[in-house]
Formats: structure tokens, sequence, C-alpha cells
């Protein structure tokens, strides 16, 4: 374990001091969980980032089919009537 000093003002010292008390747990030892909650975050976000990296592709076309023009991603009609065929398909299965 390492020793370290810092500095707080006095708002931020009497808050701190508040929450350790309410948890039962001395100033240091408070604020050394609240540092290592704050980068453990890190390490959460580098594994989650590394997951979605490592996802296989989407195939967004098969061989021979061409892309989605912009005007046919933002179609509003033909999405509603894609859904609704949906929806309907669904309450017959």
């Amino acid at each position: 374990m390492k020793n370290v000093t810092i500095t707080l003002d006095d708002e931020t010292a009497a808050r701190a001091r508040v929450k350790a008390a309410e948890r039962n747990m001395s100033l240091s030892r408070y604020i050394g969980e609240v540092l290592r909650e704050h980068t453990r975050g890190d390490d959460e976000y580098e594994r989650a980032m590394r997951r979605w990296l490592n996802r296989k592709p989407v195939v967004l076309r098969r061989p021979g089919e061409r892309y989605l023009t912009r005007e046919e991603i933002y179609d509003r009609v033909a999405m509603r009537r894609i859904d609704e065929a949906a929806r309907k398909k669904g309450k017959r299965s």
C-alpha cells in the first residue's frame, strides 16, 4: 500500500468526511475506494471497447446486391410498411 498526501479545499474535505462517516470508514479509506471505483471504470470501458472491436463484421448486403441509397434508408413510409408487415406476421405465429 502506498501513502499519498493530497490537498482538498475545506468544503470538499468536509463533504468527504461526512461521506466517510456515513459508511463507517476513515477518510483515507473512503478516498481510496472512491479513486479505485473511478479508475475501475476505465478498465471496464477498455474491456467493452475490445469486445466491440472483436465482433464479427455485420453483413450489409449479399454478393451481387447493391447498397441501399440514402433515400431508401430514410423512406419512412416504406419503413412503416415493413414494420406493419412484421407485426402482422408476428401476430399470426
